[in-house]
């Protein structure tokens, strides 16, 4: 098939959900080279991971024109284009004017994929949605379960279990309430005194983790903070983890595709359609939609049932 290129806008979730279909490609056809067109902060997660050679950033202004009828198309963006045998476009495009465009600029076999996934019934999970225009090429996603070989962290000097917490979401709607993730750490802490825990989040969550921290510092829990690294970094990172604590968010797509054990809340959203696929992670749904429907028993009963692995 040669050269392929993927195009991939959208936050950390939404890129980690159409791995699996880059994935696809990469197993199937080893010898095929593969691009990823999208944000560089995310996309290089495929390149560090081995699914994708390169990353070209889709934050040029040149391309705004190919969204628009008729427009006269960068030279080179046309030329950088026309190089691959095959461009699968994930970008939402509702009137087909991009689309329409890279076949203007010489895009040998197109492939449109859809933006976002369909959540009417039946419920199918995202990665396989995502993964099914593939099928045009004779290639079918039989396991949506994504574990990737993140760079390895450095090595743990602890003796308990390695607990991380990411209590954020790209939406505040997702979000458990901070009295109840303390509850939670302080009964893991009872349970295991030597326990190391790990709170993770991202520049945009600085002022709402103070939050957390404030609560914290009122219990005997001790912890540290990880905050503003890479999403390569943080992967190497959950890589290491015992157990990875979180909502329905990016980041815990991410610890998931790291290989990590988790245990994830989800509210408003459908485990069936946004769920990691793995059986290493467990699910607390609630039981009205919303985070406050997830009481702090039904977390802790599920965590009694975990069993750290020395």
């Amino acid at each position: 098939m040669g050269k392929v290129l993927f195009i991939r806008g959208g936050a950390v979730g939404d890129f980690i959900l159409t791995m699996p279909a880059i994935k696809l490609m990469r197993d199937t056809l080893p010898d095929n080279g593969i691009e990823i067109l999208g944000y560089p902060a995310i996309a290089e997660l495929a390149v560090v991971s081995g699914l994708a050679d390169r990353v070209r950033s889709i934050e040029d202004g040149r391309l705004a024109t190919f969204f628009a009828p008729g427009a006269k198309l960068d030279p080179d963006w046309c030329s950088y284009l026309s190089g691959f045998d095959l461009v699968v476009s994930y970008l939402y495009d509702p009137d087909g004017y991009f689309s329409e465009n890279l076949k203007v600029a010489g895009v040998k076999t197109l492939i449109r994929a859809p933006f976002r996934p369909d959540e009417s019934e039946p419920h199918v999970p995202a990665a396989i949605q995502l993964a099914r225009p593939l099928e045009e090429v004779a290639l079918y996603l039989d396991d949506p379960e994504l574990t990737l070989e993140y760079p390895v962290a450095l090595a743990r000097d602890q003796t308990g279990p390695l607990i991380a917490l990411h209590p954020g979401s790209g939406s505040p709607t997702k979000n458990w309430p901070f009295t109840s993730w303390v509850e939670v750490l302080c009964h893991l802490g009872e349970r295991f005194n030597d326990a190391e825990f790990v709170i993770t989040a991202g520049e945009a969550e600085h002022e709402r983790i103070g939050e957390l921290t404030r609560l914290l510092r009122d219990t005997d829990i001790a912890y540290r903070l990880l905050v503003d690294q890479s999403l390569s970094e943080l992967a190497a990172f959950y890589r290491d983890v015992d157990l990875y604590l979180g909502h329905d968010s990016g980041i815990s797509h991410l610890a998931a595709s790291a290989g990590a054990e988790a245990i994830l809340l989800f509210g408003s959203t459908n485990p069936a359609i946004w769920a990691p696929a793995t059986p290493r992670v467990r699910l607390v749904v609630s039981a009205d939609g919303s985070p406050e429907g997830i009481h702090v028993s039904d977390v802790i009963e599920e965590l009694n049932s975990w069993e750290w692995r020395k």
